[in-house]
């Protein structure tokens, strides 16, 4: 029988500006759309590492994941996702999948969450994909 071993990529940064992300329960930042359609990774391991601001209750960060099967129609709420870092508003019963919470309980620390994408899609990787982040900390995150 032969053996398997699995090869990683080269980490990748994404661009979502979350600097100075203001407190809300459904109003986040999307990140600029991560194109799988030549790649075709299996996986994708998102590292999110976020710094907080001042914290007060609730403490917490929502992480919801979005995917595109076509590459042109993401998972979506009344607002439509773009493929660019933009402010997206998260409806209360959401489309999107997730949330992963981001336990946050203390000021100016940075908090790392580790997401595998795939888990999202029934171990499947949607050809286009990101994240929203919704800063449910209490204040703004860090700048």
């Amino acid at each position: 029988m032969a053996a398997t071993s699995i090869t990683y990529g080269t980490s990748t940064a994404i661009t979502c500006s979350l600097a100075s992300l203001a407190n809300s329960t459904t109003v986040g930042r999307q990140c600029t759309v991560v194109d799988n359609s030549s790649n075709k990774f299996d996986d994708a391991l998102l590292t999110l590492a976020i710094k907080t601001g001042t914290v007060s209750t609730p403490v917490s960060l929502n992480v919801y994941i979005f995917g595109s099967e076509d590459g042109t129609t993401f998972d979506s709420d009344d607002a439509l996702l773009g493929a660019t870092d933009a402010a997206y508003t998260v409806n209360v019963a959401s489309n999107l999948r997730g949330p992963v919470v981001m336990n946050c309980p203390t000021s100016a620390k940075v908090y790392t969450k580790i997401i595998s994408i795939a888990s999202f899609f029934g171990g499947v990787m949607p050809r286009k994909w990101g994240f929203v982040v919704v800063n449910n900390s209490g204040g703004n995150l860090d700048s």
